[in-house]
């Protein structure tokens, strides 16, 4: 497991944060640092075919080494980190044979990384963890799964005997602000369905996302005095904080779960003369996900009622559930799931409370479930993930290419 220990160490040190304000592809210059090397590593792995396009995707190809016409598959994973935590200056952590207790991450700061609180940890006792020093995030989401496609497409170099179809892979920026997908060349890429290796714990299998619209309001006041504010003074923030208030109060993130929807501001800023508010919408169900836009679009239709044209609404969709573009090829997740039971991992198959390249990519003809890449506690300083997870990971790439050639010789067969 050292390769892939070290491989991932190469990849986290690199801040690759995107930029929700920049207006380019990638969003952010220090995403490039990544891409080269990545384009680099590839050729030197023996990859075919790389490329490096204007817009910073990385592609390459994994020949076939049988003679039936096996589809072309395909591997994503985006090498972006979040902007919601610092990601400069990432100093990892190993914790091998990690003992089941409390992780101190910053003593300095008492940041602490506790299985009474992460309840998840607890399954890892025993094994190796990457963490934090409680200062950055990690960046395991998804450098874990760019490990895990590079350490499977070497392997699968240095092991010949095992028959595949041509193998497609990607490398995608600034999926982390919803635009991974804005600029991927699926003519290009060539295959006929592909795995974003996005997902957090082991076994997770996932073809259901959220639909997800972002959402900004605006409202301009009027500053005037406070000591002569009485009839003149429109008080923007005050505006701004009724109508986050007229918002259903438990359809927040943190009172929900599975596939109950939430309404999320997550930044504010302004003044009494002007004042944002910028938040998403997401939801499984598309009927409800209409509904809840039809409710802020009425919220600030009876504020914009009470005080004046003042409010400006601007709301727009992100993406949809890949469900609707999935269940009609559902062997391509029945292949993913069987990958999993060959090798004793249990399939966890549930909807993904967020979404990934693949939700967006399967509305532009390449159909793309989620495979967990192992990380967990995503764009904070609690991020964490263990290495043998990212080791199955790549276990996991490397059978579902061997089925996939499998289940099309002995179909034809």
């Amino acid at each position: 497991m050292q390769n892939i220990i070290d491989r991932f160490l190469s990849y986290v040190e690199i801040d690759t944060q995107s930029d929700p304000q920049s207006t380019t592809t990638p969003s952010s210059e220090k995403q490039w640092v990544l891409a080269k090397k990545l384009e680099q590593e590839l050729i030197e792995i023996g990859m075919s075919d790389v490329s490096l396009d204007e817009n910073g995707y990385v592609m390459a190809t994994l020949p076939s080494n049988v003679e039936r016409i096996i589809p072309v598959i395909g591997f994503i994973s985006h090498y972006d980190t979040s902007p919601d935590f610092k990601a400069s200056g990432v100093k990892p952590r190993i914790i091998p044979n990690y003992d089941g207790k409390d992780i101190i991450l910053n003593e300095e700061e008492n940041i602490v990384l506790s299985p009474n609180y992460f309840d998840d940890l607890k399954q890892y006792k025993g094994q190796t963890l990457i963490t934090t020093d409680g200062t950055t995030l990690l960046g395991a989401d998804d450098k874990a799964g760019v490990t895990e496609i590079v350490t499977a497409m070497e392997y699968l170099i240095n092991n010949p005997h095992i028959h595949h179809g041509t193998v497609r892979i990607a490398f995608t920026p600034d999926e982390e602000i919803g635009r991974g997908a804005h600029k991927f060349d699926v003519k290009k890429f060539g295959a006929q369905w592909a795995y974003t290796m996005d997902g957090s714990q082991i076994g997770e299998l996932e073809y259901e996302n959220f639909n997800a619209a972002e959402v900004v309001v605006t409202v301009k006041g009027k500053s005037v005095h406070p000591g002569y504010a009485k009839g003149k003074m429109i008080n923007a923030i005050n505006i701004l904080n009724e109508f986050l208030s007229l918002l259903p109060k438990k359809e927040r993130p943190q009172y929900t779960a599975h596939r109950e929807g939430f309404f999320h501001f997550h930044s504010i800023e302004g003044n009494v003369s002007l004042a944002k508010a910028t938040g998403i919408i997401r939801d499984h169900d598309r009927v409800k996900f209409d509904a809840r836009k039809e409710l802020v679009e009425q919220i600030i239709g009876d504020l914009t009622d009470r005080f004046g044209n003042i409010i400006n609404l601007e709301i727009q969709d992100q993406y949809y559930n890949m469900k609707e573009k999935i269940e009609p090829v559902i062997h391509i997740v029945e292949i993913a799931e069987q990958a999993m039971l060959d090798l004793d991992i249990e399939p966890i198959i549930k909807p993904i409370r967020g979404g990934t390249d693949g939700s967006q990519l399967s509305y532009m003809g390449l159909p793309c479930p989620n495979i967990f890449a192992g990380g967990h506690n995503f764009h904070g300083p609690y991020e964490y993930v263990p290495v043998e997870s990212m080791a199955r990971a790549t276990d996991v790439i490397v059978k579902i290419v061997e089925l996939t050639s499998k289940y099309y010789i002995d179909k034809e067969d």
